[in-house]
């Protein structure tokens, strides 16, 4: 009996340590995808700073309604969070990510993102 109730605590202590760090994970990406939408390089700039993280370094596990960052800016109109973003990423991934594209086949070809996507695609 005793064996049986110590494997049960251990497997909930290893549920709690494995769990935490994924809902911090998922409310830290939230944060980033609202700022996103709302337009805040300030808070998203903070965000990141105050977290330690490069923007480089989490951009791929972040999606926002089931877009990237640099859509989930362009859906949102949010021209200032999207250079920010988009400066902080290597030229050849921004080249590489099919943004111009889905931009124009879903009606945001007009967006000024895709201005600076282009410039920072060629640089």
């Amino acid at each position: 009996m005793n064996a049986k109730l110590l494997s049960l605590a251990t497997i909930i202590a290893a549920t709690s340590f494995i769990s935490t760090p994924v809902a911090a994970d998922e409310q830290l990406a939230q944060s980033i995808c609202s700022y996103v939408a709302a337009d805040s390089k300030n808070n998203l700039r903070k965000t990141l700073a105050d977290n330690r993280l490069r923007l480089r370094n989490v951009y791929d596990g972040i999606v926002c309604d089931g877009l990237p960052l640099v859509r989930h800016a362009i859906k949102h109109n949010a021209a200032d969070a999207a250079g920010f973003i988009i400066s902080q990423l290597p030229g050849s991934q921004v080249a590489a990510s099919g943004d111009v594209e889905w931009a124009a086949s879903n009606g945001f070809g007009a967006s000024p993102i895709i201005a600076a996507i282009k410039e920072r695609s060629a640089s």
